[in-house]
């Protein structure tokens, strides 16, 4: 049947059999005057069988299907429909996927649905029209079904998130229900739909969820806590599909699967795994019971956020003496009389105050580091620590409620805790992971030891008062006094350092290294894409040898604490795709990077602590290997599937390059004057690498060793509390006992609002490898460019490369020819004189 009609005075052409798989060849047209000719040529053909139906009827469902057994030439394309019992939500995104790679004019036609399918059609690249007139205006109206692959982040209101979260979930839903009803276990009827059906929720979830995290506001707050129960339970009706896991298992099974890739089979075997740590297996109350548990964590885990967000912008401490400053950096004066500004404090002045000191992490670490008035830093250090921990915003009820509804979700899965639930996706096993942060504690606490004596000493003879002190120096006087005995040990001061990083020569920096290292350009796409705050910067990526963009990737650097949370992150925005391509070839990926780094300051470029270009050479090794991936298989590509102790490896491997004289050489340029960094001031730097190396290697040993134990050992039945098995392990752990008032654990976002539960220990665990990793160009020669270059390649060709695609150590074994080793880690951080 040949079904046309107008669609808002254009031409649309539906061909159409209650018989599955019909294909027809049709001329590509130039206008609507060819199209109807066609059709007029076509019904003389077609009408004496009387299966031409009149023009302009109404037709309740067109369904596009089987698409990816057709293919087209460049002067035709086909329009293929199937039989009416698939949806059309599903038929478009089918149509999305064949459509994008070959030009086709996909139709999905519905009076009821067409809203959907155009929008699945138009993200697959194909010329959507809708029997709906309303689609276009709806569309218009709600940023958030944007079909793009960059969101409209300059046009997404808190308001937009409910209606159009509602609409992209209730047509998801349908479009999985007529999946599950026609589903095929083969790779192209299953997996390839499912990717297709699941990317719009995808990038519009992850959009709400970006905004949340750097424009939080009541209003996105509510909207979000709306919607999130409806994305949890969409999210457990995929991972507990008995027809989709069925036809995984029978895929893996069945005789196609030996002519699958490696790559799908990781695709595979990770969707069977998924499933079953979903909850698929479940039945009845157990099943009512899990879904209700993890609904229960989704709202936790928000609210925890919310909370440490609210308790660091809580405090605000105003300074009108200024002896209560003294020692502060001019840079942190600035920022401090700045932040007076904004909270209504007209014309302060970094010389004459007042200033406005708070717990945000640029403001608050220059007082504990160089603020000689002691109080101040008692003060905050104080509340720092205590940050979320008292009243309505308290985390203390959260953690137990997180904890234990952890435990009892891990006893309904059939393990005997969250920590054996977390490492069945990993690369460790929780016996491996705890032997590694017990062999890096055994190499590390006796130097810890006398790193914190040697402080003590040097704080006694300068005459500080509180060396003196029962006990010694406090919790508030150890980082000051440390950077002091820096000082006088290395002859370094880091705010002379400021100076040579601004932030636009060191991303220029950053960017001439990669392009070393990968044969890459990153050059400024600004005004390209909608951004969400106009210091956000959007940048492309290209290879060097073809000029050819490979990925796009946007830039919030700066700390606001009124509206974003803290800490350094990257995410995607969306993932390389061979099936999602728009035209022909790839979809290409976008990132987003996140820091909270100092601002401008008046006239004065971002002057980055040597720290903060540490973080972000960090976060730029996250991007990287989301955007230099070659995985054409999406659901693995970039860091997709990448076992989470493993993608912690290019973004500490890029943190090395910071102590390479022509990287170094390259990002360090006075901001006045252009002038290099001098070498002598580099020599200082580099020596003063390994400072203290065994006290912060216990810290990150005591945060990963307390998440295992919580995760594994603590009861969480109210005999105990966190606390207090905090404690316990920090005897092992710490060379200082925490406070009796420290609450770190209701600032342990990582854990209790991320992804890091039963897996802080993937910071050390990829720490070994990327020491790894970085030795490779040791041994092959640090001051030889060609060397560099050719290792460089090697490393871009499989740690970047691969992604989720083939096992990661399969993928370090090919790097580096063999299985990694503690030697390196040890040896970078001053301790080789462990075992390895």
């Amino acid at each position: 049947y040949v079904v046309w009609f107008h669609v808002q005075q254009r031409i649309a052409i539906v061909i159409f059999c209650p018989r599955s798989r019909v294909k027809l060849e049709v001329p590509r047209p130039e206008n609507n005057m060819a199209t109807t000719s066609f059709l007029r040529h076509l019904s003389r053909r077609v009408g004496t069988a009387g299966g031409l139906t009149s023009p302009r009827v109404p037709l309740a469902r067109v369904v596009p299907c089987t698409l990816r057994r057709a293919h087209t030439s460049s002067s035709s394309s086909r329009i293929l429909v199937s039989n009416a019992g698939c949806s059309t939500s599903l038929a478009a995104a089918r149509a999305s996927v064949f459509a994008g790679r070959s030009g086709a004019l996909a139709l999905a036609l519905d009076t009821q649905r067409s809203r959907y399918a155009a929008t699945l059609a138009a993200a697959g690249g194909v010329v959507a029209m809708a029997a709906s007139s309303t689609v276009e205006s709806e569309a218009a109206a709600n940023p958030l079904l944007h079909a793009g692959d960059f969101p409209l982040f300059d046009q997404i209101k808190a308001e937009d998130v409910v209606p159009g979260m509602k609409q992209i979930i209730a047509d998801v839903e349908e479009g999985l229900k007529d999946l599950e009803e026609n589903v095929q276990p083969t790779w192209s009827g299953l997996v390839e739909s499912l990717e297709a059906l699941t990317d719009k929720l995808a990038k519009s979830w992850g959009a709400v969820s970006h905004l949340k995290a750097v424009k939080d506001s009541e209003a996105l707050r509510n909207a979000v806590e709306e919607i999130q129960p409806l994305q949890v339970t969409l999210s457990s009706k995929f991972s507990q599909s008995q027809p989709l896991y069925q036809a995984f298992v029978a895929l893996r099974d069945g005789p196609q699967w030996a002519s699958l890739t490696e790559a799908q089979k990781r695709i595979v075997e990770g969707e069977i795994r998924d499933a079953m740590l979903g909850g698929v297996g479940l039945e009845g109350e157990a099943k009512e019971r899990f879904n209700k548990i993890q609904q229960e964590l989704s709202k936790l885990s928000t609210k925890f956020s919310n909370n440490l967000l609210d308790g660091t912008k809580a405090f605000k401490r105003t300074i009108t003496d200024p002896a209560e400053v003294a020692g502060l950096p001019e840079s942190a004066k600035a920022l401090a009389a700045q932040t007076a500004v904004a909270n209504g404090h007209e014309g302060a002045t970094a010389e004459a105050g007042p200033w406005v000191v708070t717990l945000d992490f640029p403001a608050y670490l220059p007082v504990m580091t160089h603020c000689t008035h002691r109080p101040l830093r008692e003060e905050l250090y104080k509340a720092f620590i205590s940050r979320a921990s008292s009243g309505e915003g308290d985390n203390t009820p959260i953690i137990e409620s997180i904890l234990r509804l952890r435990k009892e979700k891990a006893a309904l899965l059939g393990y005997a805790n969250h920590a054996e639930v977390s490492m069945a996706s990993k690369m460790a096993t929780l016996p491996k992971a705890q032997d590694l942060l017990e062999e890096l504690r055994a190499a590390s606490y006796d130097t810890a030891v006398k790193e914190l004596a040697d402080v003590q000493a040097f704080a006694a003879k300068a005459g500080a008062a509180e060396a003196a002190e029962e006990g010694g120096l406090k919790h508030w006087d150890v980082t000051f006094w440390a950077e002091r005995l820096k000082e006088a040990q290395y002859d370094l001061k880091e705010e002379e350092l400021r100076p040579y990083f601004a932030l636009p020569a060191v991303m220029d920096g950053m960017f001439a290294l990669a392009q070393r290292l990968f044969q890459i350009t990153v050059t400024p796409a600004d005004g390209e894409a909608p951004v969400w705050h106009p210091d956000v910067r959007l940048y492309k990526v290209s290879s060097a040898k073809t000029g050819e963009p490979v990925a796009y990737f946007y830039l919030d650097p700066y700390s606001r604490p009124a509206e974003k949370r803290g800490g350094a992150w990257m995410d995607e925005v969306v993932g390389r795709s061979k099936l999602l391509a728009t035209s022909g070839g790839v979809r290409l990926p976008v990132a987003h990077m996140v820091c909270n780094q100092s601002p401008p300051i008046g006239e004065m470029p971002s002057l980055m602590t040597f720290r903060e270009v540490e973080t972000m050479f960090h976060e730029f090794g996250h991007a990287l290997q989301h955007m230099l991936t070659t995985q054409d298989e999406g659901m693995v590509a970039g860091i997709r599937g990448v076992e989470w102790d493993a993608v912690e490896l290019p973004s500490q491997f890029m943190e090395n390059w910071c102590y390479h004289r022509p990287t170094i050489d390259g990002i360090a340029k006075h901001y006045e004057t252009g002038a290099a960094l001098p070498d002598e001031l580099f020599q200082k730097l580099v020596k003063a690498r390994n400072y203290r190396a065994a006290s912060m290697m216990m810290r990150q040993v005591h945060f990963a060793s307390t998440d295992l134990a919580l995760h594994s050992e603590y009861a969480a039945d109210g005999s105990s509390s966190v606390y207090a098995l905090e404690r316990e392990i920090a005897q092992k752990t710490m060379v200082m006992m925490p406070l009796e008032e420290d609450r770190f654990l209701c600032g342990f976002g990582h854990i209790f609002a991320g992804g890091y539960s039963a897996g802080y220990y993937s910071y050390k665990w990829a720490e070994v490898l990327s020491a790894d990793a970085f030795s490779a160009f040791e041994e092959a020669g640090l001051d030889d460019a060609s060397a560099v270059a050719t290792t460089g390649l090697r490393f871009r060709d499989t740690v970047l490369a691969m992604g989720g695609g083939k096992a990661p150590m399969d993928v370090f074994k090919e790097f580096r020819g063999r299985e990694p080793s503690t030697e390196p880690l040890l040896r970078h951080s001053g301790l080789v004189g462990a075992s390895a």
